[in-house]
């Protein structure tokens, strides 16, 4: 959904509302996973921090989706948790207008028992711009010591003017990880590069 100005929160609460039946835009489920072998996807795997301090605060990060916290990308609800079947509103703002769009967290990685990964994925709704699947995770290489930030993608235009400003929107997406980074970067602890 393309909008001229910021949605009100009671227009992001509708659309809320409406997506939590929506299917999915796309099949099948665990198109990012790391076994999956696909030419379109876009990764970015970043040292964020070193120790399992750092780790604790990067899966605390994920839990209350801290990737997105980067100014021109918000989710809504703010504190929704990142269990299968969440719904979630994203709200970006972009070129002089903004879109809200639906996603459905489909699975976990790791789990609050595994000392060394952590993460989800969610996959867009016939409501969202775009259809495909993402992937975030954290996890810990004792062997470095450093903790890592994992972005795994695939999308491809669903919406109209996503097919047209297709060449914007692979901007837009780039831009994302490289802040998503700094956000984790942040909210881990660390100042690592890339790896």
């Amino acid at each position: 959904m393309f909008l001229a100005r910021r949605p009100s929160p009671q227009r992001i609460d509708r659309f809320l509302r409406e997506s939590q039946d929506l299917p999915l835009s796309y099949g099948p489920i665990g198109i990012v996973k790391a076994d999956s072998v696909r030419p379109n996807v876009e990764e970015t795997t970043v040292a964020i921090g070193h120790g399992l301090a750092d780790f604790e605060r990067a899966r605390a990060a994920l839990s209350s989706w801290k990737q997105f916290d980067i100014g021109w990308v918000e989710t809504f609800p703010r504190h929704a948790p990142v269990a299968s079947e969440t719904v979630v509103a994203v709200l970006m703002r972009h070129l002089g207008c903004w879109s809200l769009n639906g996603c459905r967290v489909l699975y976990g990685v790791g789990g609050q028992d595994d000392a060394a990964r952590f993460g989800f994925a969610y996959g867009t709704l016939t409501n969202h711009a775009e259809s495909g699947e993402e992937l975030f995770e954290v996890f810990f290489d004792p062997l470095s010591d450093k903790v890592m930030y994992r972005i795994r993608a695939i999308s491809w235009p669903q919406a109209m003017l996503a097919r047209v400003g297709q060449p914007i929107v692979r901007v837009l997406q780039a831009r994302f990880r490289r802040q998503s980074v700094e956000s984790m970067k942040r909210a881990a602890g660390g100042n690592s590069g890339r790896t």
